[in-house]
């Protein structure tokens, strides 16, 4: 599994969780979170093998495209309401623009016991991966997990980030499950504080997930 260490804030505590050589890193660009990046942000040098996503929530469309600009991010992450239209539209868009066309789109879903899968096949053209959070009445950053064995369930080819209180001891219990994952996804677990990462502990995470 592929590692992705989200809700990231802190210059000098991003190029540290960055020497570790994670596969992703996630900017948070939704002004509510605790983890939102700021108005202000300034992103320091970051390896070109690590790809940074920003993570955003039912934003318009100018508001990522510079974003995206500004940043050089190499995926997005919708993590709120967005429909598949409007994923198209922005897949459209990117794959127009010369600066973006190389970017990829992740779209986050909420998951229960009741979650209906069959809804994916209308976002699969559009998407490059999917997320998969626990469902909350906010837009993630629960740091709760949902019933893993609901993604027995999962009938689609599109590859995708697990997300939700994923700590140290659920790694073992991942690898239990059999699940194709790509991408584990890590955020409160792994804090100090909102948008602090702990290193020692991330340090800990990639030893395994190396093993």
């Amino acid at each position: 599994m592929k590692l992705k260490v989200c809700g990231l804030k802190y210059k000098e505590n991003i190029v540290e969780v960055a020497n570790l050589q994670p596969d992703y890193m996630g900017f948070i660009f939704y002004p509510r979170s605790k983890r939102f990046v700021g108005e202000d942000f300034e992103m320091p040098f970051i390896s070109a093998n690590i790809k940074k996503v920003g993570v955003f929530v039912n934003a318009n469309f100018d508001y990522i495209f510079h974003s995206v600009i500004k940043y050089k991010l190499d995926l997005i992450q919708l993590h709120g309401d967005e429909d598949s239209f409007y994923c198209e539209d922005i897949a459209i868009n990117f794959s127009q623009n010369e600066s973006t066309k190389n970017v990829k789109i992740i779209k986050a879903f909420g998951i229960d016991e009741n979650f209906d899968f069959n809804i994916l096949e209308s976002y699969k053209d559009h998407c490059d991966y999917f997320l998969f959070d626990t469902k909350t009445k906010d837009y993630g950053g629960s740091g709760k997990q949902f019933d893993w064995n609901i993604l027995k369930k999962y009938n689609n080819s599109k590859p995708y980030f697990l997300s939700g209180g994923i700590g140290l001891e659920e790694l073992k219990k991942l690898s239990d499950l059999h699940l194709p994952i790509h991408a584990i996804d890590v955020n409160s677990r792994f804090e100090i504080k909102p948008g602090l990462k702990n290193i020692e502990m991330i340090r800990r995470l990639v030893d395994m997930l190396m093993c």
